[in-house]
């Protein structure tokens, strides 16, 4: 039976509500069969020889709130099937995806034709919060709603605050989140980096702190006017920024972009494809500021807005190419070395930030561990590998980060690999 075994002494996270647990589990054909004495007395029946490694955890699959496919057909770069298959790879159940496209996700037709296949990664599809996303005009937010959007989002940057008070006060959004982006283009100007020593020695256009701090004082006092509103604050990535956010009482659900949790502008090389990303990266002390802020429940969710960019597109300088990373497999190993590794966080808060939280923010339901369910990942920590350039997956995205690197930490299954990609033994 292909992508069958029995774990025993394995670390189990069956949900949000269960502690991490020393135990058995028996895996038949990719589906969860059996848990503890009953996982171990199935496995004998069918003469499965158990394997036990207290090393490896089994967990819910991890919910990504936030990214972007622009061609999800004909993307050469990567499409539809390749992002399901990455994000398996990496141990990702669902993937929320942004608006922004050729054809822009702002009518119902433009959000149809995602539906997936049983017991395959979901993909739920943001609908535009403006017409093309140019923050000028309301979409139809009634009728996204209808067809299948499961919020409302707009590009990287705040569209104006009058037409983002004008969606919020019609209602026509319902319970659906609003997940906005606090960056002001206007402010930024050129600026790839923020503002500090190091970006001056180093040679970069300073992105001024109040390119963040400004448009989130407009969202939060919009939200103070409107409690009862569902507003989102899409990517963090200062200190200044998490202090404002935890100073509001009924503060709005908040993510960071991994990149942002293990990279900041003092531990990069000059060539690093990281360098250029929205929103810009920060110092040590914004990174540190954006840690405790999860591990405290300030910020909600871990993105990984991950963003496929071609070699031609990535080779350009880094002030003239497009900003974004991609990297789906490298979010669960690189924050687990920082926050479980490093930080000595419980595994259980991993898991908040990376699933349960995110499920939260986009309003679905939680990722859990349950009989008869493919929705599970494998990860083993002790696992060492190099992320080079021919990965299992089918995504030409080149600017992914770490190439070349040691990566500590390895999702070795997922049950929504399909069989012809098992990468378990």
């Amino acid at each position: 039976m292909a992508n069958s075994y029995l774990l025993d002494k394995v670390k189990i996270l069956q949900s949000s509500k269960d502690p991490l647990i020393e135990d058995s589990v028996l895996i038949i054909d990719g589906q969860i069969e059996a848990f503890g004495n009953d996982a171990l007395r199935k496995g004998n029946e069918l003469g499965i020889s158990p394997n036990s490694d207290p090393n490896k955890i089994i967990g819910p699959c991890l919910v990504d709130p936030h990214s972007i496919l622009e061609e999800p057909i004909s993307g050469y770069t990567e499409n539809l099937k390749g992002l399901r298959e990455k994000a398996a790879s990496a141990g990702y159940g669902q993937v929320a995806l942004l608006p922004r496209s050729p054809s822009w996700r702002d009518q119902p037709e433009r959000i149809k034709g995602f539906n997936e296949a049983p017991d395959d990664v979901t993909i739920h599809l943001w609908g535009s919060f403006s017409k093309g996303g140019k923050g000028k005009e309301l979409s139809s937010h009634a009728d996204l709603l209808h067809h299948g959007a499961i919020g409302f989002a707009d590009d990287d940057f705040l569209p104006p605050i009058e037409i983002v008070k004008q969606g919020v006060v019609l209602g026509e959004t319902g319970n659906a989140p609003i997940l906005l982006a606090p960056r002001d283009t206007e402010i930024q100007g050129h600026g790839i980096v923020r503002e500090g020593v190091e970006t001056l020695r180093a040679g970069w256009v300073p992105d001024p702190i109040a390119s963040e701090t400004f448009p989130l004082s407009q969202l939060l006092e919009l939200h103070r006017q409107h409690p009862k509103s569902f507003i989102r604050v899409m990517n963090l990535s200062t200190e200044a920024g998490v202090s404002m956010l935890r100073q509001i009482e009924n503060r709005p659900m908040a993510t960071v972009c991994w990149w942002h949790v293990i990279a900041d502008r003092s531990n990069l090389s000059p060539t690093d494809v990281g360098w250029r990303v929205h929103p810009s990266l920060g110092s040590h002390k914004d990174r540190t500021a954006l840690i405790q802020a999860l591990f405290e429940g300030t910020l909600t969710a871990v993105s990984v807005h991950a963003i496929p960019l071609s070699q031609e597109e990535t080779n350009q300088p880094a002030d003239q190419r497009a900003a974004g990373l991609s990297g789906h497999q490298l979010v669960l190993p690189s924050l687990w070395q920082e926050l479980v590794v490093k930080a000595q966080w419980p595994i259980e808060r991993l898991w908040d930030i990376l699933s349960f939280g995110p499920s939260k923010l986009i309003n679905q339901s939680e990722e859990s561990l349950t009989i008869g369910s493919r929705r599970w990942l494998l990860f083993d920590p002790s696992v060492e590998w190099t992320f080079g350039d021919v990965q299992r997956t089918s995504t030409s995205a080149a600017n992914q980060p770490l190439r070349g690197k040691k990566i500590l930490g390895k999702v070795i299954d997922c049950g929504l690999i399909r069989k012809e990609n098992q990468i378990y033994q």
